[in-house]
């Protein structure tokens, strides 16, 4: 009786432990991007698991997941130490994102059964569109809005693909900072220079879903991987003009190289 009283817990122990390492997962990618813990620091389990509210094997789990995603390292000595990132290896990422989903492009050309498929992908294009269109600059309002569609568009663009085999490598590649399509910097809702690039990443939204209808795989992959190159003209503008700002999700994170520090030259 005893052993099946403790299998019918099991259950709910397994239960309350994933969701617990699900929120330490989330809780701790968003303390490492916000610099809370500094490049090669040493994560220290037991006060980190009081502060969480988590058990210590879901944390190691959590810790376990971030160093898969590459925030993290696992050294045998030290344990886990918070990785650093050098403008290469965002670049790299941002590279891989769009080889991905250019892959994620083709296929959708390629797979599709039916037009009416395409027009949650077709209208989300056209809103982005009517959204850059209808406004000579950013406010705070249209640019989160702007960050909502895109980010619908790029969902719905892997969704049509119908491969889970590129939705999960596509949601490593996104977790670097700065690596994701929706990884835009804050003072672009102020910058009449950088606007221009919500301009031309709109015009592309509408040349994939043409090409995709067109069943021009070729032309869908060339298109998209083009567009994903908009986020590391994004990053080198920010890099050209001036050094990250502090409280740029990630920016602590990041070395930079000494190719792409702001001179001080006169």
């Amino acid at each position: 009786m005893q052993r099946i009283k403790q299998t019918s817990k099991t259950p709910g122990v397994k239960s309350k432990a994933s969701s617990q390492t699900a929120r330490a997962v989330l809780s701790l990618r968003e303390m490492l991007v916000q610099g809370r813990f500094r490049p090669g620091e040493r994560i220290r389990e037991v006060p980190l698991a009081a502060e969480l509210k988590v058990s210590r094997i879901p944390l190691h789990l959590a810790l376990e997941r971030l160093a898969h995603e590459g925030f993290l390292e696992i050294r045998p000595t030290r344990g886990f130490v918070v990785q650093r990132f050098s403008t290469e290896d965002i670049y790299d990422a941002i590279e891989l994102r769009g080889l991905l989903e250019g892959a994620a492009a083709k296929l959708a050309a390629q797979r599709f059964k039916h037009i009416s498929e395409l027009s949650p992908l077709q209208a989300t294009s056209y809103e982005i569109l009517s959204l850059v269109r209808g406004h000579k600059k950013l406010t705070m309002e249209t640019f989160n809005l702007y960050i909502d569609l895109n980010a619908r568009f790029h969902s719905g663009l892997i969704d049509l693909s119908r491969s889970r085999m590129l939705r999960r490598a596509i949601q490593q590649a996104c977790s670097l900072p700065f690596a994701s399509p929706s990884a835009f910097l804050k003072r672009q809702y102020v910058s009449s220079d950088l606007w221009e690039l919500f301009l031309i990443c709109a015009d592309q939204h509408c040349e994939i879903v043409d090409a995709i209808a067109n069943r021009d795989g070729m032309r869908a992959e060339l298109l998209t991987r083009e567009h994903a190159r908009v986020a590391r003209r994004n990053l080198e503008d920010a890099l050209r003009n001036s050094e990250l700002p502090p409280d740029m999700a990630g920016a602590k994170l990041i070395e930079l190289s000494s190719s792409v520090r702001p001179s001080t030259a006169r």
